[in-house]
């Protein structure tokens, strides 16, 4: 489980006024959005910041059914969110194809409920497409991975309706806080597992 923020705050607040995330306006002209839930969007971020072509990831909340969620209310598990990432990608550079390779290549796609130490509903995966293209290709690939693992696919397949953004000290946490015990021994080890599985796909920055 992740580590109490409440110690973290006051720096956080300090680092939100000092250096603000996001403060760059991003060019989305030429982007496309990707949505997935993938367990603690800490370590889905990274994951998908460190591949080509991704230009930015927002850490937030998709798939319930309530209004305006937090991070208190989405621990719950009553709110039917979890945690997700918004992806801007640069479509002449990364193919949504390949980021669904991304998705099911850095993750444990058989757990139900979590990834690794994270479990409840709040972690559980999902892939959310916007139209029947997207659907189609997540569906493909799903049932090819399962087939070669032999096992179920643990993630849902959704049509995107709504995302939520996290609060700001969740962005960017695991570059802002690579000492925390949890970026340390979960996140750390996830993003390095996937760039040695996937080289060919990650940013040289």
């Amino acid at each position: 489980m992740k580590t109490s923020l409440i110690p973290f705050l006051c720096f956080l607040i300090f680092v939100s006024c000092s250096n603000p995330v996001n403060s760059q306006k991003l060019n989305t002209k030429n982007l496309e959005t990707a949505y997935f839930a993938s367990g603690c969007f800490w370590c889905a971020e990274a994951i998908f910041e460190s591949v080509k072509g991704v230009e930015e990831v927002i850490s937030g909340y998709s798939g319930g059914h309530t209004q305006n969620p937090t991070y208190e209310s989405s621990n719950t598990g009553q709110t039917g969110h979890a945690e997700a990432i918004k992806v801007y990608y640069n479509p002449k550079i990364v193919s949504f194809d390949t980021l669904i390779d991304v998705y099911f290549g850095s993750q444990n796609p058989t757990q139900i409920n979590g990834q690794g130490p994270d479990k409840g509903s709040q972690y559980r995966s999902i892939i959310f497409y916007k139209n029947s293209t997207q659907k189609n290709s997540i569906i493909k690939k799903k049932a090819a991975l399962a087939k070669k693992l032999g096992a179920s696919i643990a993630a849902e397949v959704k049509p995107f309706e709504k995302f939520w953004k996290a609060e700001d000290y969740h962005q960017n946490y695991e570059r802002l806080h690579p000492n925390n015990s949890y970026i340390k021994a979960i996140s750390i080890p996830r993003l390095n597992m996937f760039k040695e599985k996937f080289p060919h796909l990650i940013n040289a920055h």
